[in-house]
């Protein structure tokens, strides 16, 4: 996936107002199967499955048992005897792994990762899109269905009303050998539509609006998800999960630290691993920053100290190459897409 085509911040924009595709093939694929399959990955991981029905999908976390997390994904209820699980590339073979080390007899974990693409589909037009191609837009979020695609020779397909984005969007996972000629159509329909292809800068920049967590900076091995404003992905009722009981004493003992948005108040742009200082003193670190193309201005997400005070509409700095650069402390998303 490059950086950008044409620009990141026309990209971006396309997506916000318009209509934009992704190339995000590379994150990872994971089917498991087999008697107790929904049973098997709600044991497993943090969400719980039995919130949502076959046909719809649910974001959820691989935690260890400390707590940290291995990586977080979608995880898509087919039915009792299969889900399909979208977890991030570089930590998709981990993922993979730990299921298959724990799956009881008669449950299969099959790493399918070379079999399928995975195109994104995001914007405002992202449903005409779809119903120019003949393609289910109509669902509701979080929904999916498997459908043939007439443009494909009704090669059979999986359209989920997922997104990464903030915006309406939908993911479409197409067969490998359908791959090419998915994304040339794609492509040619959403220029009918006033889009464009898009990049992983326009990803991040979108994504970070929306105050959404990327594995690596705001969520990892040594980031919990109550840290990362994820406890919302956390089935509390369920007796079981990995990481249950780490993180049901840490909710019960309090936070250190805990993810805020920064909106810089001046002209520059924020990045990861900047200090953040509040009445002299440290108080935390940037784990993302960029540019915001639709505020025009640079923000960033940062991990806080829970005793510093900070609220939103505290005014803190951050050390940017040494300047010392006023922001807001804001509680994300930055932004409001018009729909989603």
């Amino acid at each position: 996936m490059p950086i950008s085509y044409t620009g990141v911040v026309g990209e971006h924009t396309a997506v916000r107002e318009r209509v934009g595709v992704f190339d995000v093939s590379h994150l990872g694929k994971v089917l498991v199967t087999g008697s107790g399959a929904a049973e098997f990955v709600n044991s497993s991981l943090s969400n719980d499955l039995r919130r949502i029905g076959p046909g719809q999908a649910q974001y959820t976390l691989c935690c260890a048992e400390d707590g940290g997390v291995v990586d977080d994904l979608i995880a898509y209820l087919a039915s009792e005897d299969e889900v399909f699980l979208i977890p991030n590339a570089a930590n998709s073979a981990d993922v993979a792994r730990r299921l298959r080390d724990a799956a009881p007899p008669g449950v299969n974990v099959q790493d399918q990762h070379q079999e399928h693409a995975v195109f994104a589909v995001q914007g405002p037009l992202s449903g005409a899109v779809l119903a120019a191609e003949e393609l289910p837009a109509e669902m509701a979020y979080m929904a999916f269905a498997d459908v043939p695609w007439p443009a494909l020779s009704d090669a059979k397909i999986r359209v989920c009303r997922t997104g990464y984005t903030g915006e309406r969007g939908y993911e479409l996972v197409v067969p490998w050998e359908h791959a090419a000629a998915a994304l040339t159509r794609l492509v040619d329909t959403i220029s009918e539509h006033g889009g464009q292809p898009a990049g992983l800068g326009a990803r991040d920049t979108l994504r970070t609006e929306m105050g959404y967590p990327l594995h690596g900076h705001e969520l990892s091995p040594g980031i919990t998800p109550l840290e990362a404003r994820c406890g919302w992905a956390i089935g509390w009722k369920k007796a079981q999960f990995w990481g249950r009981d780490a993180l049901l004493r840490s909710k019960d003992e309090g936070l250190s630290r805990q993810l805020w948005g920064l909106r810089a108040k001046g002209r520059g742009v924020l990045r990861a691993d900047l200090p953040v200082r509040h009445e002299n003193k440290v108080i935390g670190t940037c784990t993302s920053g960029t540019f915001s193309p639709t505020l025009k201005a640079g923000i960033a997400l940062a991990l806080l100290d829970t005793t510093a005070g900070v609220d939103a509409g505290t005014e803190v700095t951050v050390d940017v190459r040494g300047r010392d650069m006023p922001c807001e402390v804001v509680r994300p998303p930055f932004v409001t897409p018009k729909t989603q």
